[in-house]
């Protein structure tokens, strides 16, 4: 039997350098999974504790796995299982294991859940099970998958440790969905963990389904006939309050000298590692004082379910005297009121709901006189205990597993994104939400929805881009587009500060600048768009100006030297030299740009990272662009092939495997040899289109027009929430996707994203038209139309 485990690998490494047998993305489902077509409804990914190991978290995701297969067949289901350091369960095949204690392993299992196209990720949450304190270790996978996530919990503590508490709320808040299994569960993630309420489902635990009234004939199978049985089954461990039970049994014996109680499970691994066998032992001792030995029988194992069923079945009254009123889940009370037994239970809550309205009895806990005394009724009373029994098999019925795969799959086609349907990218987005966003000074830089946020103020950054948008956009009168242009060409001339040399970027609503230089970014994107209005302006008057504000300014230009402002600065460069102008400052900043960005590549690259820097962060394809634009202008094939080679990259690195365009998130920023899925942000939509319109013209392969189009569809629902972002009808555009799905949020950056990736794409598929043969040219959805069905 071959078992693959996930281990650390170094940071960025690419799955095909694992060895062949631990290659995630070749792991199979224990269960059949179908062929993934047109009629495929989704594929899981079920992360918890898994059969054979023996604990209720393992038996409950097996449960829940076989329900799935066995009621949809249509579900693909690959399972994760959590392995604790020093267990070698005999897994099946074609199981993935998580070593709990390793955090590279949760990483690598998150990578190898990308790489296989998951739909819906569905985690079993219990803190003993993930490493780390109070199970954080979890957090190294939930933070890197980028399918929607369900979370059931297991246990919901209302008055949780620290630990807890922040483990507990990353998990709120990185869920799509969750399940528990109890109302007060709910209740208790919306007001301690701050959950909203509309995203928690309850779902009671499944149960098997079997005929009611077979208690003789399992006794006669067991040979228990004539006696009165009571059962308590599971792992055991003190919190069971078994000796509860055991010390009830002089009483009950004293009047049905006929009753057995049967004690089924092994002791739970958590308290045998602790304790071995002791806790046991104590119950066989306190069974022998109390003269009880006789009366009760120990079948010390883990039951497989078939078996574990036909023992419960020749019960007569389950036994659940729990001492925990707070725990929220038992399997085994779910099953015993299932087959229709008459339960006496400790009231906490799974039973307090379940045994509502007289379906079992409740009574208080740590207390043997009322164990027996309400034993001691349901006994003496045949009439009284088979009415409880009905109407324990009646309740049942909404909990079979029948009823269990349906509501867990309604629970999942909630989860599932919407399947995204490529949409039109022809028509221009209208420009109301540029105009509400807009006035005298400027454009605001961030919204309140779709309101402006004038707390923020305004920066050049925007502004800059604004300019662009204004040189470019389509559907403008002359005298629209001349008022605007001058309006953000104003603020790009009053952010110069001569007595720095540098531009400023932040200004605040009353017009005072919140700073005396701006960022080598900000500074950068400044000459960007000034370039940008030398070679695209309509107005000769603005391209003056900017040619002339690009030469006096020309000390900034040079003082950059971080990879994104160098990439601005020459990518501002490029334009102002394919515009005519003549520039030594701009020829001077491209070779110093491209060498160093070349430069880079060199020094950071190693076997599947193919990057200028050790990690990624904003506005990436900037970087290779600048190599592809400065390359074909100044004929330099090395940096021309650097680029493209490490767009090619990032390409790849930013396409999910059902085809979609999944930018890096901005919580990868910082983090070395990685990529998170989120937040994802319009900036690096709109930057890989128009990096690939660059690496188009200078290749003509077509490559580059699908990954544009994927890229540019993200905006309208080719994304990993099936989220529409942007709205043609009023140019508006939200602040990108989030773990939960759309940031309504709709600030500058993001409608101008929209707007100018909208209209470079276009550029890009007018080209595309004009010079490719016409059995070549793919229209404009077609790649997308295939990675999306």
């Amino acid at each position: 039997m071959t078992i693959r485990q996930y281990t650390a690998m170094a940071p960025g490494a690419p799955l095909a350098s694992v060895p062949r047998a631990d290659r995630p993305a070749e792991l199979h489902s224990i269960l059949t999974r179908p062929a993934y077509g047109l009629h495929a409804a989704m594929r899981v990914a079920v992360v918890g504790t898994y059969a054979p190991r023996s604990c209720g978290i393992a038996t409950f995701t097996a449960d829940l796995c076989e329900q799935l297969a066995a009621h949809f067949p249509e579900v693909g289901l690959d399972v994760y299982a959590l392995e604790a350091q020093g267990s070698q369960h005999a897994y099946a095949d074609d199981i993935a294991l998580i070593a709990a204690e390793a955090p590279g392993s949760y990483a690598e299992a998150a990578r190898a859940i990308n790489a296989s196209g998951t739909d819906v990720v569905w985690i079993q949450h219990e803190f003993g099970i993930f490493g780390g304190k109070d199970g954080r270790l979890i957090t190294e996978l939930v933070d890197r998958v980028a399918a929607p996530m369900i979370v059931t919990f297991h246990t919901v503590l209302a008055s949780p440790s620290d630990g807890q508490r922040a483990v507990m709320e990353h998990l709120v808040q990185r869920c799509s969905r969750i399940m528990v299994m109890s109302q007060q569960s709910r209740e208790i993630l919306v007001s301690v963990y701050r959950a909203r309420r509309e995203i928690v489902d309850v779902i009671e635990h499944g149960a098997p389904d079997r005929p009611f009234g077979t208690a003789e004939a399992a006794k006669q199978r067991m040979g228990l006939e004539g006696r009165k049985v009571l059962t308590t089954f599971g792992l055991l461990g003190p919190g069971k309050g078994i000796d509860v039970a055991i010390a009830a049994m002089p009483a009950i014996l004293a009047q049905h000298p006929d009753a057995i109680y049967r004690i089924i499970g092994a002791t739970h691994p958590v308290t045998a590692a602790r304790e071995g066998e002791s806790y046991r032992a104590m119950l066989e001792d306190l069974a022998l004082r109390l003269g009880v030995a006789g009366s009760i029988q120990w079948d010390n194992r883990f039951l497989a379910i078939d078996e574990l069923l036909g023992q419960l079945e020749c019960c007569d009254i389950y036994l659940t005297p729990y001492r925990s009123l707070g725990q929220t889940t038992s399997g085994t009370l779910s099953y015993a009121v299932a087959l229709g037994k008459a339960v006496v239970a400790t009231p906490y809550v799974h039973a307090r709901e379940l045994l509502a309205d007289d379906v079992g009895c409740l009574i208080e806990p740590e207390s043997p006189e009322a164990i027996a005394e309400a034993v001691n009724a349901l006994l003496s009373g045949p009439s009284r205990l088979l009415a409880m029994q009905e109407r324990a098999y009646e309740r049942g019925r909404r909990t079979i597993w029948p009823s269990f795969a349906r509501a867990s799959m309604q629970l999942l086609r909630r989860t599932q994104a919407p399947r995204a349907r490529p949409a039109s990218t022809v028509v221009d987005p209208a420009l109301t939400a540029v105009w509400h966003m807009s006035e005298a000074t400027g454009m605001h830089q961030h919204g309140i929805g779709a309101i402006p946020d004038f707390r923020h103020g305004y920066c050049i950054d925007d502004n800059a881009r604004a300019l662009m948008l204004m040189n470019v956009a389509g559907a403008l009168t002359e005298a629209e587009r001349h008022r605007w242009s001058v309006t953000y060409a104003a603020f790009v001339q009053y952010a110069w500060n001569p007595d720095l040399q540098r531009f400023r970027n932040f200004m605040a609503y009353d017009r005072s600048w919140c700073e005396d230089m701006g960022s080598q970014d900000s500074n950068g994107r400044a000459f960007w768009s000034l370039g940008h209005t030398v070679e695209n302006s309509p107005f000769k008057t603005l391209r003056s100006w900017a040619e002339n504000l690009f030469a006096h300014a020309a000390t900034a230009l040079e003082a950059l030297d971080t990879p994104r402002s160098m990439a601005f600065g020459a990518l501002g460069a490029c334009a102002l030299l394919r515009a005519g102008a003549s520039s030594a400052a701009a020829e001077r900043r491209i070779a110093a740009t491209c060498d160093a960005l070349a430069g880079l590549v060199s020094r950071h690259r190693r076997p599947g990272w193919t990057w200028f820097e050790p990690m990624l962060a904003y506005d990436n394809p900037r970087l290779s662009q600048a190599l592809i634009e400065c390359g074909v202008l100044l004929g330099r094939q090395d940096w021309l092939d650097t680029g493209l080679e490490t767009l090619r990259w990032l390409a790849e690195v930013q396409t999910a495997a059902a085809g979609h365009f999944r930018p890096v998130g901005s919580e990868t920023f910082g983090s070395n040899g990685t990529s998170l899925p989120f937040d994802q942000q319009p900036l690096e939509a709109q930057a890989a289109i128009e990096a690939a319109r660059a690496a188009w013209l200078a290749t003509r392969d077509p490559f580059w027009l699908r990954h544009a189009e994927r890229a540019y569809q993200w905006f309208l629902g080719g994304n990993d929430r099936g989220v529409v972002l942007a709205d043609p009808a009023s140019g508006s555009c939200c602040d990108g996707v989030t773990p939960r799905g759309r940031n309504e949020n709709c600030g500058a950056e993001s409608i101008l994203a929209y707007h100018l990736g909208h209209y470079s794409l276009k550029a890009l598929q007018q080209s595309a038209d004009q010079r490719l043969p016409p059995d070549e040219c793919l229209p404009a959805h077609l790649d997308t139309t295939a990675a999306l069905a």
